[in-house]
This record gives C-alpha cells, structure tokens and sequence, in this order.
C-alpha cells in the first residue's frame, strides 16, 4: 500500500466536513477528484474506508484507524513545516555557546536572558570551552559561538569584535602592594597567583605580562568562581588579576585594592566567533549585539 500524505489530509478532511463536496473545497481539488483519489486509496487497501449510505459521510472501522494515523502525522508535519519556515526566516534555530573565560559570566547571562525573550524560539545552550577546543568544535558544527580573547586566522570562521576591556590587579587593602600605584611582572614573583582553572596561554596575567616577562609566581591556586577567588583575596590568601567588569562592585569597598598592569594598563577584546554561514542570521546578530552593550553597562554600575 502506497500512502501518502495527501491520502492522510484527505481522510481528514472527509471526516471533518461530512461529505465530498466540502471537503473538496477544503483540500482546493475539484469533487471528482477527490472521489477518484478515495477508490484508488481504497483499491491499495482493499478495503473500504467510508461508509457511503450514511449522513454525513462515515468513516469504516478502517478508515477511522487511517485517520487516527493522520491526526497523530500531520501536526507532526506542520510543526516541522513551521520549524522550517522559521529556520528560512531566521527566526528560529540553534545557539550553543562555547565560553573560553570563567568571567564571561558574569556579563553573558544577562544578554542570554535578553535573548531569550527576543528569540523564543531559538535553542541556547552554554558550554564551558575549557574542558574541550572551542574553535575545532566550532568548525564541526557541535557549538554555533565561541567568546574567545584569541581570535585565528581560520577559513570560514569570523571573529566579530565585542568590546575592549581591562586585566585589573585584585589584591586585600592589608598588601603590601596596595601601596603601589600599577603592578609590574616582578611584583607576581613573591606572590600566590590566585587564577581561574585555565592554561597559562589562555589567561591576561599570564600570556601578557609574567610569560613575555619569564616570571613565575611563588605559587598558583586555582579556583573556579570569581565570588570565592575575592574571599580568598580579601582574606589576604593570595592576589588575583580580573577582568574590570567583575571587580567594578568592589571600588567602594574598604577590603580590597584594585590596580593597573603596567603603568598605562593593559587592555584586551573580547570577540564572538562564529561560521561565515551563521554570522548574517538575524537571531546571531541580535546576540552580538547584545553581547557588545551589556558589559558596558556593567562597566559603567
């Protein structure tokens, strides 16, 4: 028996008005087609689906287990019809995200939720990228953006600037240090370095000032959330170096000092790394662009 889905939507919409004629409107086909299409269903089944002399029309006992086949498949098709539809749109899709910083965070979740009611439809998903390469993931399709500090020269893969930002000292108001007005690589030398879970290449503190300086710290101790690396450092356990928007909260508070890297500072950019294909989709957009004014808000709090 070769069914298809104009067999199905045809034994529905029989069901539904009554009678041919209606149905004939509905599905826009003439009635004598309709009529012809039902004998030919019914040739491949062998049996007959309707029974004919009664008003309205009725389905047989074969005919209905038919139509409970096409109210369970045609919803099923229309919901993919629409998700398609959307898909061509662009106003749904996939968006898993991969983070290659801890402090990413802290900014990040408010932008989702931003997201979140402009794009309902659009699938978000966060994955730490420090457990796996982000960029090889990213060109086998398993995430759709990876927040990266270290843009590469990689075919098909666009690197969108989000925003520039400040590596900051973090440090208890009782250090010795904090009498310094900017830390110098030499200052890490007698320290415990207080650092996010990460390879040394991947953090400020280490791939700007101690590497190219061929500093080591006295010490390193990694821990993973930012609220407990600032207990550690307010309890004068070891110093740390954050990004500015997660110490913005602590320039009114007496427990600590913050300080720049070198006299003038240091600054670096954040971007959002996407597939060529992806980068002009209007959901992807949209998050970029959030992406590029949320933290500015935390900056300025």
């Amino acid at each position: 028996m070769h069914l298809e889905f104009r067999h199905l939507r045809t034994i529905r919409a029989i069901h539904q008005e009554g009678g041919l004629a209606k149905a004939a409107d509905t599905l826009h086909i003439t009635q004598s087609a309709l009529s012809h299409q039902i004998k030919g269903l019914e040739a491949q089944a062998g049996v007959e689906l309707f029974v004919r002399r009664s008003k309205p029309m009725r389905l047989s006992p074969a005919g209905m287990k038919l139509l409970r086949l096409a109210e369970e498949i045609l919803p099923r098709i229309a919901a993919l019809e629409d998700e398609f539809d959307g898909l061509r749109a662009g106003k749904s899709g996939r968006l898993h995200i991969a983070i290659e910083c801890h402090a990413c965070f802290d900014w990040l979740l408010p932008v989702l939720e931003g997201f979140r009611t402009a794009w309902p439809d659009v699938d978000v998903d966060i994955r730490p990228g420090l457990q796996f390469e982000a960029l090889p993931a990213l060109l086998r399709e398993e995430v759709d953006l990876v927040i990266s500090s270290d843009p590469e020269d990689l075919p098909g893969i666009d690197f969108t600037p989000l925003f520039d930002y400040e590596p900051v000292f973090v440090a208890s108001a009782q250090h010795p240090l904090a009498a310094k007005p900017f830390i110098e690589a030499e200052d890490f030398r007698d320290e415990l370095l207080i650092t996010y879970p990460v390879e040394r290449p991947r953090l400020d503190v280490f791939s700007q000032m101690l590497i190219p300086a061929g500093i080591e710290p006295k010490g390193i101790r990694q821990v993973e959330l930012s609220a407990v690396i600032l207990l550690l450092v307010a309890s004068n356990r070891g110093v740390s170096v954050l990004p500015d928007w997660v110490v913005r909260e602590l320039r009114n508070n007496s427990s600590y000092v913050t300080r720049p890297l070198t006299e003038t500072g240091l600054t670096r950019r954040l971007y959002g790394a996407t597939r060529g294909d992806d980068t002009s989709k209007p959901f992807m957009s949209h998050v970029l662009k959030l992406a590029r004014t949320e933290p500015l808000k935390l900056q300025r709090s």
